[in-house]
């Protein structure tokens, strides 16, 4: 593991970059739907887009709805729900919830298992659902025997994704890796050594596709990872990102 330096020169058409959303490129914040994005960020992802030829998206477990009304006026490529859905090159691919009636008849249930918990949250995202303990950390266990349960209810279609102090049920056919493999079967991502940000458990399998290929993955603060290198905050990355987007270096040391 290695402190991220920067480095003084990169040919940046080899590189695709994959960042993960909360805790990544924005804080953690308490309630989901209060998360802040510096007004200064999506410029220069949009400069770095540019930059990289178009080879820059967003993968995370948001949906990309809400992803956008962050990013506006610009729309990245990205990768939402763990890859559940999909914008690449404009071509949009989104997940229908009416694909997935059991799950949507659980999150009835699974509200009403919290209704008298305050502080743990219930976020429906459509194709998945998660329970937030992060105002209630005295009910992390009830949260995760809850969402254990859930699952195991609902059957092999679906898998229990862990975060911080988050669980999170959806579709098994869902991933960060799998999604960051199949952006880099297309353009303008093929033949790219990736890059790929994250913060979370949920990113390991986004890190392990990466290391696979050669590439440099990237872990946003402590914790155990099979990442290669770690920054310390967002905004240690940001500070990087703005740095490469105004002096064109790469923030990452290739040679490692």
């Amino acid at each position: 593991m290695h402190d991220v330096p920067v480095q003084e020169s990169a040919i940046d058409g080899a590189y695709a970059l994959f960042l993960d959303f909360d805790g990544t490129l924005v804080d953690i914040v308490e309630r989901p739907d209060a998360v802040v994005v510096d007004p200064f960020l999506p410029d220069i992802l949009n400069f770095l887009q540019t930059h990289l030829d178009g080879a820059l998206a967003i993968v995370s477990g948001r949906p990309i709805a809400f992803l956008d009304r962050h990013f506006l006026p610009y729309q990245f490529d990205m990768a939402g729900l763990h890859g559940l859905e999909e914008r690449i090159a404009g071509e949009l691919q989104l997940c229908d919830p009416e694909e997935h009636p059991q799950l949507r008849r659980m999150i009835g249930r699974l509200n009403e298992a919290v209704s008298g918990k305050p502080g743990v949250l219930i976020e429906d995202k459509g194709c998945s659902v998660a329970i937030h303990w992060r105002l209630a950390p005295q009910e992390k266990e009830f949260a995760l025997t809850t969402a254990h349960a859930a699952v195991e209810a609902l059957g092999s279609e679906y898998r229990l994704q862990h975060g911080k102090a988050v669980a999170e049920i959806l579709p098994s056919a869902a991933g960060k890796g799998k999604v960051i493999e199949r952006f880099l079967h297309a353009s303008p991502y093929k033949g790219r050594r990736p890059i790929f940000v994250g913060d979370d458990l949920t990113d390991e399998n986004g890190f392990k596709t990466v290391n696979a290929r050669g590439g440099l993955s990237v872990r946003i603060g402590a914790g155990e990872t099979i990442a290669k290198f770690r920054l310390g905050t967002p905004a240690d990355l940001r500070h990087c990102l703005s740095e490469w987007a105004s002096k064109g270096a790469l923030p990452f040391n290739v040679d490692d």
